[in-house]
């Protein structure tokens, strides 16, 4: 009897982690795309494509700023911020994410990034590395959006 429950009961386990493991991987593969997503229009400078990465009530917390609350908010932030540097490009960013953690609608990453901002008033290009904390949470529609974002700077990989 014992080897009967054995022989069925492996089978039910298998194909238990087989809908598990292709779930995982199906919402790791949604924040991978969120993450896509951000590097390109991080890498565009494209203030409209990065709010639409961000929750209503999203909070941002970067080095030495009190916190920027609500979409609102990041929004004028990332306005000024490029408002003060007229034709700057990026040329380049690495956007390299680690440990996703997935509970329901809410998920965690963090990551590093490395961005090379060219100026067109010819002053030296910003080569800037940092270290993120992203807190996801799945909005009404599905998609992944920032709920909070903590930001600090890195050492230059090596």
């Amino acid at each position: 009897m014992t080897k009967f429950k054995s022989f069925f009961g492996l089978p039910l386990i298998f194909l238990a982690c087989a809908f598990w493991c292709t779930l995982t991987t199906a919402e790791e593969k949604g924040i991978e795309e969120f993450n896509q997503k951000l590097t390109r229009a991080t890498l565009n400078m494209d203030n409209a494509a990065t709010l639409l990465l961000w929750a209503e009530d999203g909070v941002s917390l970067l080095p030495s700023t009190p916190p920027i609350i609500g979409k609102t908010a990041v929004a004028r932030m990332m306005n000024e911020v490029t408002a003060q540097m007229p034709g700057a490009h990026m040329t380049q960013f690495d956007f390299k994410c680690f440990d996703i953690v997935i509970v329901g609608d809410w998920a965690s990453e963090w990551c590093t990034e490395h961005q090379v901002v060219q100026f067109s008033n010819g002053n030296k290009p910003f080569d800037g590395w940092g270290k993120m904390l992203l807190v996801l949470k799945r909005n009404s529609e599905g998609q992944w959006v920032i709920e909070r974002e903590m930001w600090n700077q890195a050492e230059p990989e090596k």
